[in-house]
């Protein structure tokens, strides 16, 4: 679980509430001695006081993780691991401005407090370069006034709201510190709604859908453009529903679909959608599904609902047989001989958040925040999810991942069976695509 050595494969730090190493009382150590001793309020001032100016952190480069128990959760594991691999490549090319990378990782059980607080021991407690991770937006949101408190850089590589964009819109010299890395944000996971309607609706025969979403904040601006736009695509909308947060029965939701004669089921799941998969295959009801749906881009997801996830079409950024840039395969790879597993989206957004910044840090040849967030902003490469690039200062949502053909754009895919388990077959983009549709026998 933790690897607190100082070796060239990077220090881990999983669910290590201490997160403190053992050995020799370093500089920064003594500081963090310090700190404690003159009390929590004290030291939080002292560090965002210290943040964004002066030279920066000393010592080994930290990357600073925040995961939802990342030690059974999917989302949190790959979070984690996916600092971790990164740490190990950059440590196998001689690490970041001269220093071993280190990562620190601490739970934040999508609880909104305790994410407030981890984050607090990774900047004022470990003193970390800049932190990276996060998946529940309640818990992004609660963290925006810390994160510019610590002027400490977030690279947001899990949550989707559009709110903490609008915040660095509203007020930018307070909340620059922070960016999106992935996913895109719900406004343009809408968008891509939309485009894949466009796309593919009449490939696939659905001339009228139901949408579902469930009500989360998250799912709030993906409903508002579907509502605003997925007629205009010349499909029927029977139904737009936002369902309880809390439906576990979706009989009498599914009666209503039927009655209406839809083709399929629209979706927009995330904490609710095992249990609506797994109604959908057992009722065998009579129309299809797709859409956001975040268990079922777990790549393991086929086994461990018996196949019920069988003919649901699914939007994912990435999957592990999909070459959706250069980087794609090898991080894959990669990330399966480190951890014999495959990463779910967050895992290819976090690699490519801290290669972000890390590339920003080495074009600035500084890790004072004030002098890499300029380079962040200017940057476009290649990631493993898409080109990576962020929106301007005069655009909607500043610092968030850029939408486009030419830069994020989620693909889409169907799972299907072949050899006893369930594959990911990727339909849309054209040059992605592995495979044709397959309509569910039963409809």
């Amino acid at each position: 679980m933790v690897n607190e050595d100082n070796s060239r494969t990077g220090r881990e730090t999983d669910g290590n509430e201490s997160g403190v190493s053992s050995g020799t009382l370093s500089s920064p150590s003594r500081r963090r001695a310090f700190l404690g001793s003159v009390g929590a309020a004290a030291a939080v001032g002292l560090a965002g006081c210290m943040g964004g100016g002066g030279s920066g952190p000393s010592g080994a480069f930290k990357i600073g993780v925040l995961a939802p128990e990342p030690s059974k959760n999917p989302i949190g594991s790959s979070i984690a691991n996916a600092a971790k691999y990164a740490a190990t490549t950059l440590n196998e090319n001689d690490g970041v401005l001269g220093n071993d990378v280190e990562v620190v990782v601490k739970d934040t059980h999508e609880d909104p407090a305790t994410g407030k607080s981890k984050y607090q021991e990774l900047t004022v407690g470990e003193e970390v370069d800049f932190t990276t991770g996060v998946f529940t937006s309640e818990v992004m949101l609660n963290l925006m006034d810390s994160i510019a408190e610590q002027s400490t850089v977030h690279m947001n590589a899990g949550s989707a709201t559009p709110d903490t964009a609008k915040q660095v819109k509203a007020d930018y010299e307070k909340y620059k510190y922070y960016f999106r890395s992935g996913p895109v944000n719900s406004h343009y996971l809408g968008q891509n709604m939309i485009d894949f309607a466009d796309a593919k609706f009449s490939d696939l025969g659905w001339d009228s859908v139901a949408v579902l979403a469930e009500d989360y904040a998250w799912t709030e601006p993906v409903t508002s453009v579907l509502e605003d736009k997925l007629a205009a695509t010349g499909v029927d909308v029977p139904i737009s529903k936002r369902y309880a947060s809390g439906t576990s029965d979706f009989s009498p939701i599914y009666d209503d679909i039927e009655s209406s004669d839809a083709d399929a089921a629209y979706v927009v799941m995330a904490h609710t959608g095992t249990s609506a998969i797994v109604q959908w295959a057992k009722q065998q009801r009579a129309f299809e599904f797709g859409g956001i749906h975040v268990p079922m881009q777990f790549p393991s997801y086929y086994g461990s609902v018996n196949g019920a996830n069988r003919y649901a079409v699914v939007q994912n950024s990435a999957t592990p047989n999909a070459a959706v840039t250069e980087k794609t395969m090898p991080f894959n790879e990669g990330y399966y001989d480190q951890f014999d597993s495959y990463p779910v989206y967050t895992g290819y957004h976090t690699y490519d958040a801290v290669m972000s910044y890390v590339n920003a840090a080495t074009a600035a040849d500084s890790r004072n925040a004030d002098d890499v967030i300029p380079e962040i902003e200017s940057q476009s490469f290649t990631g493993t999810a898409g080109t990576v690039s962020y929106y301007g200062q005069d655009q909607a949502y500043p610092h968030d991942l850029v939408y486009g053909q030419d830069a994020a754009w989620p693909l889409w895919f169907q799972w299907q069976e072949g050899d006893g388990s369930g594959s990911q077959t990727t339909l849309w983009p054209d040059e992605l695509a592995s495979g044709s549709y397959q309509k569910p026998p039963w409809v």
